[in-house]
């Protein structure tokens, strides 16, 4: 069982268990915006950060509001906004980045989205590297950074490409989970990068959302290297922190999502 720490008045509180952490969410004095760490952890996480802490969240999720009756509608996948790196310009909050492997450690984790500049400033501060993986719309897996038009632009020179010899994980770089999503009746769709999922609910990353706590979002869910995907609605419930997409609730999730989710959490 994980050992926690938290802070607490801006002092450092633990260690405690899983059982405390969840009596103090629970109770109001810790939330999702709350300072947790634990061994492996790199620095300190908010808790809506922490995926071994997830199921707070969707325990929170489920009561926060009631269910919807509708299902939702198939969405028409022609509607997507796609890029490319070539055109990526400096500015456009599109990348995700999945930090692990680059690390040589088996947890990965997702993050973002982000801009260039923001992986030049992340590059500046050892927070990414050339074996950072990266995906943006648009593309059919993760890619390492020193690999995509993007490297000179973040590390300052092109480093050497790494080849196929190098990847001991060409799992990992298939393309990650995503949903493609619209709001309401709205023909922009927006396709973003899923963590944190259960039967509950999950986050998504995505930037330039117009969603807001309450609304009704249609998904395509396409759980990342596995061939089944399915369709489903939910309800924004909360931001992410920066604006960097948002927590979602399912409603009225049907039999075969209920099961494709089962069996990508194992």
């Amino acid at each position: 069982m994980a050992q926690w720490y938290y802070v607490e008045k801006g002092e450092r509180v633990g260690p405690v268990e899983n059982s405390e952490i969840e009596n103090l969410f629970n109770s109001g004095k810790l939330n999702a915006e709350s300072y947790v760490w634990t061994k492996g952890y790199d620095n300190w996480k908010h808790i809506s950060e922490a995926t071994e802490l997830g199921y707070l969240l969707n325990e929170k999720v489920e009561d926060a509001l009631p269910p919807e009756l509708d299902m939702p509608p198939v969405i028409d996948d022609r509607n997507v906004v796609l890029y490319s790196w070539d055109d990526l310009k400096e500015d456009e909050k599109i990348i995700t980045i999945k930090i692990g492997q680059d690390r040589g450690v088996d947890e990965e984790v997702e993050y973002g989205p982000f801009s260039i500049i923001d992986l030049q400033r992340a590059y500046q501060q050892n927070r990414i590297n050339e074996k950072t993986l990266a995906y943006i719309p648009g593309e059919n897996e993760w890619s390492y950074i020193a690999n995509t038009p993007i490297a000179k632009k973040i590390f300052g020179k092109a480093p050497p490409l790494i080849t196929e010899s190098d990847d001991e994980r060409r799992e990992s770089r298939r393309k990650p989970f995503v949903a493609r999503m619209f709001f309401h009746d709205s023909q922009q769709v927006f396709e973003g990068v899923c963590r944190d999922i259960s039967v509950g609910g999950m986050q998504v990353l995505v930037s330039n959302f117009p969603f807001n706590v309450g609304d009704e979002i249609t998904l395509n869910v396409h759980p990342e290297n596995s061939n089944y995907h399915f369709v489903a609605s939910g309800l924004v419930v909360r931001h992410l922190r920066d604006n960097q997409g948002f927590a979602l609730r399912f409603v009225n999730l049907s039999d075969e999502a209920e099961d494709s989710i089962q069996k990508y959490v194992g």
